[in-house]
């Protein structure tokens, strides 16, 4: 696992789909669902007739932990849902999820560090999961 300034994430060997329906089982394991889902590559070969390897956002959210944060800060639904990001690049496929930490870093409010926290322990056994294959 790696981790990055805004996120954490790995590179596996495995094809973008077949990261991607392991990203999805995790997730729903630790009960996030899918509220929005970006196909960069289509959208780019669309919108600019540009060829770019696969690419997908995915905007992953646990109704729970959403709530609670919305509860403690109402606009930090700037920054909901958690993105999770399923690209092809040289080294093999990355999945990688934003940090969810940065939420309480951002916000004043004190329940976003409990709840940001949980968030990205969930997030972690997420991408584990996905190395374990």
């Amino acid at each position: 696992m790696n981790e990055m300034p805004y996120g954490i994430g790995t590179i596996v060997d495995l094809t973008p789909a077949q990261a991607e329906e392991k990203v999805r089982d995790a997730l729903a394991a630790e009960g996030f669902g899918i509220l929005t889902e970006i196909d960069v590559t289509a959208t780019m070969k669309a919108k600019l007739d540009v060829d770019v390897a696969p690419y997908r956002i995915l905007g992953a959210c646990n109704p729970a932990l959403a709530h609670r944060a919305l509860q403690a800060d109402r606009d930090i639904g700037l920054l909901l849902p958690c993105n999770v990001v399923v690209y092809a690049s040289e080294q093999g496929t990355v999945v990688a999820a934003m940090e969810p930490t940065l939420m309480a870093q951002i916000s004043d409010a004190p329940e976003l560090a409990e709840v940001s926290a949980e968030a990205r322990e969930r997030l972690v056994r997420v991408i584990a999961a996905v190395e374990a294959g």
